[in-house]
């Protein structure tokens, strides 16, 4: 969990991380996703699984990423907003009805597999992701200027030369662009309670966006 500030977590919280990242590095590295459930919060949650299977074949474009992000966000009634290209594959960010950021998902550019991001989307997140609402212990205690002083101050002692943009917030978590001259390198979040970083190490290259609709 590349960027933690040296927290400690919750045993159980911890194992899941390990988990959740494992599984990931396999379908990363070609292995394949498989299947689980999401952790019992919610029928919402329930109705989940982790790996957040829907597969729409060779992904080329970000429209072609769009769609098949829209497809799976469909299922639970969300909608696409941004969506990126990185080296290593395609990011959307997921909105409700009312155009709040929701989640965060993965889309390989190989198979077209559409899954929950790893990292915070998975963790972090209180209303889609694997973790109950209640493993985060506190409410929102950290706002959006906060966010983004806690993460220019973790990019100051591990990333020297760039900057956060504003927050995004999602439900436990704020995710930021980071900047470099004012160019998207890559991307941060911020936990809502505890003010923990998560590095977006994942993603490789910027390549370019299609903003929100």
């Amino acid at each position: 969990m590349t960027g933690l500030r040296g927290r400690r977590m919750p045993t159980a919280v911890l194992i899941a991380a390990v988990a959740a990242l494992l599984a990931s590095l396999m379908w990363v590295a070609g292995a394949g996703p498989g299947h689980g459930r999401l952790g019992p919060a919610s029928p919402r949650r329930a109705a989940m699984t982790a790996d957040v299977v829907s597969r729409e074949g060779p992904v080329h474009s970000l429209a072609d990423a769009g769609r098949a992000a829209a497809r799976f966000a469909d299922r639970w009634s969300l909608r696409v907003g941004e969506v990126m290209q990185f080296s290593n594959g395609y990011y959307a960010q997921l909105l409700d009805s009312h155009g709040k950021d929701a989640t965060e998902v993965l889309v390989d550019p190989g198979s077209g597999t559409v899954r929950l991001e790893i990292g915070p989307a998975m963790m972090w997140n209180t209303a889609y992701g694997m973790m109950p609402a209640g493993a985060w212990p506190g409410a929102v205690k950290v706002g959006s200027g906060q966010a983004v002083r806690i993460a220019d101050q973790w990019l100051r002692d591990h990333r020297t030369g760039l900057r956060a943009a504003e927050p995004e917030q999602f439900p436990g978590y704020y995710t930021l662009h980071t900047l470099h001259d004012d160019h998207i390198v890559g991307m941060l979040s911020v936990n809502a309670t505890t003010g923990d970083i998560w590095y977006h190490s994942w993603h490789g290259r910027f390549i370019k966006m299609q903003e929100r609709p």
